[in-house]
């Protein structure tokens, strides 16, 4: 199949493809510390389990990589996708004054890939965005492998409460 006819596999990275765990804590504060929350997402272990699925996914799909991450962010981010062996891949980024809900920014950028092309799944942890994405019809995936009790409760928050990751 030619490559622009390939389908998309559109993956979130933040507990999807990187471990946000010993960061997360940066949120758990009053008033939340972005700047350092962001600053670290460069060391970010992998989780092994997002890497096997982009990799299977990048052999019959073009990979598009859809973060809530700030563009502000993309240097340090296309830096740690290369250095972890993630497949290549278009990626899209919240724009740095971006505040919507992941939810709601995700699901515009789905519709917008849409056009361009068939998206044959979404993969991500954050439940809100897995729901919107299947009311509007999208195969959704649950990234459920990046969960951690403790912590996905303050980064959810984030997500849809303060729009930032």
């Amino acid at each position: 199949m030619p490559d622009d006819q390939r389908p998309y596999a559109v993956l979130d990275i933040d507990a999807t493809l990187s471990d946000t765990s010993q960061r997360v804590h940066f949120l758990q504060k009053r008033p939340k510390d972005w700047g350092s929350f962001f600053a670290h997402a460069k060391d970010d272990a992998v989780l092994d389990e997002g890497l096997a699925v982009a990799t299977t996914l990048a052999a019959d799909h073009d990979i598009v990589y859809l973060s809530g991450r700030p563009e502000r962010l993309r240097r340090d981010t296309v830096k740690w996708l290369e250095d972890n062996g993630f497949p290549e891949g278009k990626l899209l980024m919240r724009g740095n004054n971006d505040r919507r809900p992941s939810a709601v920014m995700k699901l515009a950028r789905l519709r917008t890939l849409a056009q361009e092309r068939r998206i044959a799944v979404l993969v991500d942890d954050d439940v809100k965005v897995c729901d919107a994405a299947e009311k509007a019809g999208y195969t959704v995936m649950r990234a459920d492998w990046g969960l951690d009790a403790e912590t996905q409760p303050t980064l959810f928050e984030a997500q849809e409460s303060e729009g930032r990751t």
